[in-house]
């Protein structure tokens, strides 16, 4: 798949954000932000090194080259604030799962909200024509933050998931269905590939 680049417009409390593919100059930005302490409590991935920051902007970039993740770093007047993926392990299917994460300095206004609105009407209008009906958001109980993120953005609590492999704890799953606007061409946001 092209890389894809989408803008969120400003808003009369918040500048533009401009949601693009991870590059590898992100190393030093995905590393500070991989190193708050709030972060670590929710992600089951750890990066402690510039080599694992690198790891991990490799794999986020051959997401792009095979259509599976497709994962945006969210930047606020040039400074990566958040991160948005869209997941199809199955890029024909009818579900995907978007996550999130929002850096220590960014959090609290809006960032996350703006992304994933920006993301979701993306995925809906440019994966409607591959049967793509439903978009899922997945964290632990106990992460209100992100569970405020996903209903604020429309996904609505759906179940309670077990503890698995990837928490300990259980999860709860969040789903959107597209609504009118995401099959026009004029879905709020602007997309360049």
């Amino acid at each position: 798949m092209d890389h894809v680049t989408l803008h969120a417009p400003a808003t009369a409390h918040a500048p533009g954000l401009l949601l693009r593919p991870w590059r590898a100059d992100d190393r030093d930005a995905v590393l500070e932000a991989y190193r708050d302490p709030l972060m670590r409590r929710w992600l089951h991935n750890r990066l402690e090194t510039g080599d694992d920051a690198a790891q991990w902007l490799e794999i986020q970039q051959d997401g792009w080259v095979t259509g599976n993740r497709m994962s945006f770093a969210v930047l606020e007047e040039r400074q990566v604030a958040a991160q948005l993926v869209l997941k199809r392990p199955d890029p024909g299917g009818p579900s995907a799962e978007i996550g999130y994460w929002t850096a220590a300095r960014a959090r609290g206004r809006g960032v996350a909200g703006r992304a994933l609105e920006t993301v979701t009407a993306w995925a809906f209008d440019a994966f409607a024509g591959e049967g793509l009906d439903r978009l899922e958001i997945i964290h632990t109980v106990g992460n209100d933050a992100s569970c405020r993120v996903a209903e604020k953005g429309g996904f609505a609590l759906s179940e309670l998931l077990p503890a698995g492999p990837k928490w300990d704890t259980e999860g709860h799953r969040h789903v959107r269905q597209p609504s009118p606007p995401y099959f026009s061409s004029d879905a709020g946001s602007s997309a360049s590939r």
